[in-house]
């Protein structure tokens, strides 16, 4: 009986620590997968290097991005951070 008794703070902080942590973080990444996921031609982003950006073609894992009215990049979608609501 002493075992349960020792174990339950332990216990107690998983607990708080996978609510107020561990939950939260993948609420988050499931968002962020989604966001990815829709994704299209014209969308204005934001990637993780702070460049604002349009989307000019989306492919399996890159897009392509304008930069300004010449410059036109790949970029891996990991590296992006939000979508810009208009």
């Amino acid at each position: 009986m002493e075992a349960v008794g020792s174990l339950l703070p332990l216990i107690f902080m998983f607990a708080i620590f996978y609510f107020l942590i561990i939950r939260p973080q993948q609420k988050q990444q499931k968002e962020h997968a989604a966001m990815l996921e829709s994704l299209q031609k014209g969308d204005k982003i934001i990637t993780s290097g702070g460049l604002h950006a349009e989307i000019v073609k989306t492919e399996e894992d890159f897009i392509k991005i304008k930069l300004n009215d010449t410059s036109i990049v790949k970029l891996d979608r990991a590296f992006i951070v939000k979508k810009i609501e208009a």
